[in-house]
């Protein structure tokens, strides 16, 4: 008998993908935490139904949420990161020498605890002394810092559960103040492909602009997301992601990466018109 799972992306659309074994399926407190092992997408992570990451193409998302900063700001070296339970955050962030702290405040232990025993490759890192681990609410841990952090990466959910409050006009304001002058908010910003997602993304984009005078989105293809298309937002107060690239000290840095190189950083600022239309919106 064949095993399937089934993503439901919108009313009219699934994504289905064939199972060799579930290996892990708990709730905690906060969700609902599957783990599948699939022919073509390797260990899948899902949370209330939804994909998370797979291990065939995890890489890129975690890829374009910090090269993209570190190559704007190559002097970063505090960084706070709010989710990320899966790891794949804090693996990319290691791999920079140059960064010295990196605070992970993610609300679901028990997430990290499933993704350290089944899915090594990418909580893999957890144990660098330079990460402090702190379970608990990150709207309401930034809302005590101000100054302290070069980076914020919101490496969350979707706006509804778990991951709803890291969509506020509050939250955003909050890490502006907990950034430093030339500190960079990014954000995964969900796709405007579907109808159904389009007033998320408006949402979120105006929240972000009332906060931070440079707000812009880029993009990525990751073919286990909804519609393939997914979005990012790059926030900040002084710093341009094009303009203010750095692309030598970056490739200084000989981190070696499957997805982003730096001519690709220019290009994923170049929006199709249909999405620079519902931004321009807001």
């Amino acid at each position: 008998m064949d095993l399937w799972f089934t993503e439901k992306h919108t009313d009219d659309v699934n994504f289905t993908i064939k199972v060799k074994q579930q290996l892990y399926s708990g709730k905690s407190y906060y969700q609902q935490i599957d783990v599948f092992d699939t022919y073509e997408f390797g260990r899948v992570l899902v949370l209330d139904g939804f994909i998370m990451l797979t291990e065939k193409d995890e890489y890129i998302y975690h890829e374009m949420v910090t090269a993209v900063p570190m190559a704007v700001n190559p002097d970063i070296k505090n960084v706070l990161v709010i989710g990320a339970g899966d790891g794949g955050t804090i693996r990319e962030l290691t791999r920079y020498e140059t960064v010295e702290k990196i605070d992970m405040v993610e609300i679901d232990e028990q997430v990290v605890k499933v993704c350290r025993e089944f899915l090594p490759r990418t909580a893999c890192k957890f144990d660098d002394p330079r990460v402090n681990l702190f379970f608990e609410d990150g709207l309401k841990y930034v809302r005590r810092k101000e100054n302290e952090y070069d980076l914020i990466i919101v490496d969350s959910t979707d706006p509804f559960g778990p991951g709803e409050g890291l969509f506020t006009k509050e939250f955003y304001g909050n890490c502006s103040k907990a950034l430093s002058d030339k500190g960079i908010l990014i954000n995964q910003h969900e796709s405007t492909y579907y109808d159904s997602y389009v007033d998320m993304v408006k949402r979120t984009h105006k929240r972000i602009s009332s906060a931070f005078p440079v707000s812009m989105v880029y993009q990525a293809h990751i073919p286990t997301y909804p519609s393939g298309h997914w979005l990012f937002g790059f926030a900040s107060k002084n710093l341009h992601p094009v303009y203010d690239l750095k692309a030598q000290e970056w490739e200084n840095f000989g981190i070696a990466t499957k997805y982003y190189n730096t001519e690709l950083h220019k290009g994923c600022f170049a929006l199709p018109n249909y999405v620079k239309e519902i931004l321009a919106d807001e």
